[in-house]
């Protein structure tokens, strides 16, 4: 942890101003643990099973050790604030009602129908836009150009559009320096205060170009087990 801080330092920005969602896909309900003792309390997971597991403590998927109070989001045993799940992955609607009650961000939505599906089982959620930067296909995310017209209709349905994210393009971390140097432009047009931007190879540059969220798990938990096929 003091290592992420001091890496966030270097960039100029104090590591208050900065949120830390500590990335747990692919490793065990212990790292949920390791993030709340370390006083990270917004956990980020890809997959509705692997988050709907913690948060349960679902023995039979050989996650153990967490339990969730589904009123308070309190774990069992921590005094600390409640965790803040945010859900990184493709919104799939036909999940959406299982993660409804214990979701606090969806940082991935894309098209309008994923926000109605979020707002007909939580109205009013906090939600994330995802921008495509790449033009890559099979690519989750909106066009930047498209980017306006979603959030005003996501607004329609009565949810809280906090702000915008995105994922680097592959290759050298400066190498996504356009790509979150454009979500943060957007975000500034669109009057939004969020931008979740840089993962543990690139937050650097997601930093110095204005990210006010980091999603990180290598840089906390090591190097996380290949997932099966």
């Amino acid at each position: 942890m003091e290592t992420l801080r001091r890496r966030i330092e270097a960039t100029g920005r104090d590591p208050a101003g900065v949120r830390i969602v500590a990335v747990t896909k692919g490793f065990t309900a212990d790292a949920v643990h390791a993030a709340r003792r370390a006083g990270l309390y917004d956990i980020g997971e890809n997959y509705a099973d692997e988050l709907l597991a913690k948060v349960a403590g679902d023995a039979e998927t050989g996650v153990t050790g967490i339990t969730l109070d589904t009123d308070t989001g309190a774990v069992d045993g921590d005094d600390g604030p409640a965790t803040r799940w945010h859900y990184l992955g493709a919104v799939q609607r036909r999940r959406v009602r299982a993660l409804a009650p214990v979701v606090s961000c969806w940082q991935t939505l894309s098209r309008v129908a994923e926000g109605t599906t979020i707002a007909s089982h939580a109205p009013g959620a906090t939600v994330l836009v995802e921008v495509e930067t790449t033009g890559a296909p099979g690519r989750n995310g909106c066009v930047p150009s498209e980017v306006p017209a979603l959030v005003a209709s996501l607004r329609g349905e009565g949810l809280d559009v906090r702000g915008l994210m995105t994922v680097a393009p592959p290759g050298e971390p400066e190498q996504a320096r356009p790509a979150f140097r454009l979500t943060a432009q957007l975000a500034r047009d669109l009057g939004l205060p969020e931008v979740s931007m840089g993962m543990t190879d690139d937050l650097d540059v997601a930093l110095s170009e204005g990210s006010t969220m980091v999603r990180v798990g290598r840089a906390l938990f090591g190097e996380r087990a290949l997932r099966p096929a």
